[in-house]
């Protein structure tokens, strides 16, 4: 997994937007959009452009070897919505 997306997000899906490959879900039509609490990337499907960072409002999205330590859960968070 390249990229991580942690508890600041707010959802607003501009880095759905961005992802040229479509692994940042759910998107705002997915019957899940609404009961989550914040955007993940698949790592399986990750590409590891990085297109969605920049784009990103809260500055939620971290490589994951630049995870903050109080943040290190969040790749476990995303990977595991994937299962």
């Amino acid at each position: 997994m390249a990229y991580v997306i942690t508890d600041t997000c707010t959802k607003d899906a501009l880095c759905i937007d961005e992802c040229p490959n479509g692994s940042i879900v759910p998107a705002k039509d997915d019957p899940k959009f609404e009961s989550v609490t914040q955007l993940y990337i698949n790592p399986d499907e990750c590409i590891d452009c990085g297109a969605c960072v920049p784009v990103c409002p809260t500055n939620s999205i971290f490589v994951l070897d630049e995870l903050p330590d109080d943040k290190k859960q969040f790749a476990d968070k995303n990977a595991a919505y994937f299962k």
